[in-house]
């Protein structure tokens, strides 16, 4: 096992629950989607290039080697409920304010203080799963989707350089999928190089409680595997409601239909988010900025630890955005390939 493999641990083993929400909620949250959208891909709201999208995984790439779009394209798209711990549409408020779901990331923790700080869904038919198994963005006191990209916020929990500054966070995760073929969660408790879990579809108001920053994790395959990569696939694709369906979903790319999803190959997941704080001074911490972190003092910080460790590299004139620089911090502070994977669901074909 890679040192940087042994950060990869969640605060406590994941708590599954069941009925998060109601019926009615869940149709309410449902609606939201439909009305507001179409939504773009994952992958075309976090990332500018290729590169940030692998230092945000788990894995590198040889050295002289140029990754493209085409080698991260899932379709998986994403919207957002409330940001900022403001809610986004106020039909859903109860949903976001909820103090259920507080009272179990307080539990989790063992804390004091939890307040809720966003929520997103993401949305998809059909498509291959278990190619990326990754930890969702972590925040730092003074660094934040505000202000850094994703590839920055999780290369910084791979280094172990920061963690008097990271954020305690709790989420609880709620899927809506019938479960025709795969669909579940997969998740690596023990880190990377450990034992894989699964939660396995169908799953109906199935929730997980966990800390999702500092645990590897990834959807299961879904649907038949005709339709998992639809032709007419990009960056810029969108996926909404189908006008000619009132329960279907379509993808389009550049105003074009290249899919169209039925209902139940639909799945929905709903992530909650909150920010904890163990007690009240860690909590007056965050609220004044007395210890926040900057970009000037992340980057010293990374390219100290880079020169202790022999590396030999340009300082980057923009290290936000450098793919080089970008691929040296992948290479180095990489906590490796999960060495255990579950089996890909079978698909079983009406005799």
């Amino acid at each position: 096992m890679t040192s940087t493999a042994s950060v990869f641990r969640p605060v406590a083993p994941p708590q599954v629950i069941e009925n998060a929400f109601s019926a009615e909620q869940h149709a309410r949250m449902l609606e939201v989607v439909r009305t507001n959208g179409p939504w773009s891909l994952i992958l075309a709201q976090h990332f500018k290039s290729p590169e940030e999208v692998i230092a945000t995984t788990s894995g590198a790439v040889p050295e002289g080697f140029t990754p493209t779009w085409d080698m991260f394209l899932s379709p998986v798209f994403r919207g957002y409920f409330a940001k900022a711990s403001t809610v986004l549409y106020p039909e859903i408020e109860d949903c976001f304010l909820n103090k259920g779901f507080l009272d179990l990331v307080r539990g989790y923790w063992g804390a004091r203080y939890a307040t809720p700080e966003n929520m997103l869904f993401n949305i998809q038919g059909p498509c291959q799963g278990g190619g990326s198994p990754h930890v969702d963005a972590t925040r730092f006191r003074g660094i934040s989707f505000h202000n850094t990209p994703i590839w920055l916020m999780n290369t910084m929990v791979k280094t172990g350089l920061f963690k008097q500054w990271q954020q305690k966070k709790a989420q609880v995760i709620t899927w809506y999928y019938k479960g025709r073929v795969g669909g579940g969660f997969n998740y690596w408790p023990e880190g990377p190089q450990g034992q894989p879990a699964q939660i396995k579809a169908p799953m109906w108001g199935r929730a997980v409680v966990v800390e999702n920053e500092m645990m590897f994790h990834t959807a299961e395959t879904t649907g038949p595997a005709t339709m998992r990569r639809p032709d007419g696939l990009t960056i810029n694709t969108l996926m909404g409601a189908d006008p000619q369906d009132p329960t279907g979903w379509q993808l389009t790319t550049e105003g074009a239909v290249i899919q169209r999803i039925p209902e139940e190959e639909f799945r929905f997941l709903v992530h909650w988010g909150a920010d904890i704080f163990m007690d009240l001074s860690e909590l007056k911490r965050a609220l004044d900025h007395s210890d926040d972190l900057t970009h000037e003092i992340v980057f010293d910080t990374i390219i100290a630890d880079l020169k202790v460790r022999g590396e030999h590299f340009d300082i980057p004139s923009d290290p936000l955005t450098d793919k080089a620089f970008i691929g040296l911090l992948t290479r180095v502070y990489d906590p490796g390939q999960p060495a255990i994977v579950p089996p890909e669901p079978e698909e079983r074909v009406a005799a």
